[in-house]
């Protein structure tokens, strides 16, 4: 009877909405890792450069990439989260990384309503440390995916700016001339 009372194409759309829904997208991140600041004596010791491409799916932080160049094997890696984009801070979680001058690098991290958020404020960075250069050798702190073209290149289109500036922090970003 009650199969009766409610229309097939009802049905059809409620077993739809039940099942063909679609899942919340994740979000791509990346940062290109360089190297980190020098004084005069470490100068030729951190050396190298790579890119690290990251998803965030609900908690789960996954990250991969590559890494060459460095003027010894690297020995480890970590996630960090800093103040501000370019400031240091303390490590959250340890990188898998490839005990070579170039290589691999990869670790998934289940992150924190606050590791979130300072992942979308810019605040999450790559650290690699290597024999050469035990205080870091190259880091990046990680951006939205956008497209980066080379140096002296032109950029066509949109262009990306990272997000420095925002309301939490006097959105000054945001701030026109008045």
């Amino acid at each position: 009877m009650i199969l009766r009372i409610v229309s097939r194409p009802l049905v059809a759309a409620m077993v739809c909405a039940a099942f063909c829904a679609p899942a919340f997208a994740a979000e791509n991140y990346q940062t290109d890792i360089a190297p980190t600041p020098k004084s005069g004596r470490e100068g030729p010791t951190i050396l190298g450069h790579g890119m690290v491409l990251a998803t965030l799916d609900n908690n789960k932080f996954s990250l991969h990439g590559k890494f060459s160049g460095l003027a010894s094997p690297a020995t480890e890696a970590h996630l960090c989260v800093g103040l501000v984009m370019g400031a240091t801070g303390p490590a959250i979680g340890d990188i898998t990384v490839s005990q070579a001058p170039s290589g691999d690098i990869s670790g998934t991290f289940t992150l924190t309503p606050d590791q979130i958020a300072a992942l979308k404020g810019g605040k999450l960075y790559v650290m690699l440390y290597s024999q050469s250069a035990p205080k870091g050798n190259l880091w990046g702190w990680f951006q939205p995916a956008h497209i980066t073209v080379g140096q002296d290149v032109p950029q066509m289109g949109h262009w990306y700016i990272p997000n420095f500036l925002n309301e939490k922090n006097d959105g000054a970003a945001n701030k026109t001339k008045s």
